[in-house]
This record gives C-alpha cells, structure tokens and sequence, in this order.
C-alpha cells in the first residue's frame, strides 16, 4: 500500500468531529441541546474559542443550529450522507483575527510613515464608504476589505501587502462569514466603523504608534465581539 501524506488537523477540526461522532452515535440526539461552551472546554481541556469554532464548523456541516439567545441544538434532520462529508477545513476564525492583529497592526504603523497623499484619499474614500453602506442598513464588507487592503498596500511593503490580502480570503470564507453572521448588527458596525475612525485619524496624524496600537484595539474588539455567549443568561 503505497505511504500517504499525513494531514496536520487544527485543533477546532479535531473538536468537531468528536462532537460529530457522538452526534452520529445518538448521545447527542434531535433537538437536544448541547452543553454550554464553558463546559464542553472544560471537559475537551481547550479554549472557549476553540470550542466555539468547531461548533460553528459543525452548523456549516449541517450537524448543529446556532440559536443566538438560546444555545446550540442537535438539527433535527441529517442527510446519512452528510456524515461522511468533510468538515471546512479554513482557517479558525479566531486564528484568523490573532493573525491580522501581528500583520495588520505593523501595517497601519508602516502606512502612518509612508502612505502618499493619494493613499490616504484612497483609505478615507473606502471609510465613507463603510459608512454610506451602514446607513442603507447594507453590510459594508466589501468595503471594510478595501479599507484595510489599502492600509496594507500603503506599508510600502508587498509582502505584508500579499499577506494581508491571503488572510482576506480566508474572512470571507464560510466559517467566518457564519460567526459573524450570528452578531452582525447595526451597533456591531457601528463599534466597527468608529474603529476604523481611530486608526484613519492615527495614519493620517502619521501617528506610527497610535495607528499600530488603533488597529490592536480593534482586533482586540473584533475578538471579543464573536466571544460573546449566544446562550440566554450565560456568563461570557
């Protein structure tokens, strides 16, 4: 038999599908209700957000429903060949944000020294139009690329540019977009867009510190907003 290449699983992945196997074996049944986050990382001995990724993974899967303000349930319904199907292999969302906290952070302290009149233009034209998608109650994510893609680019530094935009591809992938999807509100882009606000005034101030510490803060805030309990009355 010829030698495979052995496939290093994140650890969310390694969660899911246990939580999928007692699913499949009926200890989880229809309908019921899974243990809260805090316990089931208590009991697996891992994160909250990792516990949290994995059940996002299994909705996406079909194994699970998210019910924000109620917990998450066993679906009532499975096709028997979903079983077999591959759980989505992106990156963790919070991974993801950790991620962009190292790269982008250094990025909108670079740009504060470097970007160009027009850069700057470019950044603020992609702000506003954040903010003009906020008001039409449209979710202004495309936009929110753009503004941090130009951040990027305005590093005068290609690979971090190159970089920045690899880890764009993975937020907009299913596991993030589904996170967000269970939060995103008009005050979540409103924390969002003032977020921004800050980093925009720091870059144009060419404040390197402000804009690296502005962009911290607002990955620090992105985290905890996906941190917070979908269950009714459960501590965070």
């Amino acid at each position: 038999m010829p030698i495979r290449a052995v496939e290093p699983q994140r650890l969310y992945r390694r969660i899911a599908e246990q939580i999928a196997r007692l699913i499949r074996r009926g200890e989880y049944k229809p309908g019921q209700r899974l243990p809260p986050e805090r316990d089931l990382a208590r009991q697996l001995k891992v994160s909250r957000p990792s516990v949290r990724e994995a059940l996002i993974a299994l909705e996406v899967e079909g194994y699970v429903e998210v019910r924000v303000g109620s917990g998450v349930y066993v679906t009532q319904q499975r096709p028997a060949t979903r079983a077999a199907d591959p759980l989505p292999v992106d990156t963790g969302p919070f991974e993801l944000i950790a991620a962009r906290r190292l790269l982008e952070s250094e990025c909108a302290a670079l740009a504060a020294r470097h970007a160009s009149p027009a850069q700057i233009r470019r950044m603020k034209a992609a702000l506003a139009a954040m903010e003009r998608d906020r008001r039409r109650s449209v979710m202004p994510l495309e936009n929110d690329r753009r503004f941090h893609l130009e951040i990027a680019e305005a590093s005068a530094n290609s690979a971090l540019a190159l970089a920045v935009r690899t880890l764009w591809d993975q937020r907009t992938g299913p596991l993030f977009l589904r996170l967000e999807h269970h939060f995103d509100t008009p005050d979540l882009w409103d924390a969002a867009i003032a977020e921004h606000s800050a980093v925009m005034a720091a870059i144009e101030g060419h404040d390197f510190t402000g804009a690296r510490a502005a962009m911290r803060r607002h990955m620090d805030a992105a985290a905890r907003r996906f941190q917070r309990s979908w269950s009714a009355g459960a501590p965070r």
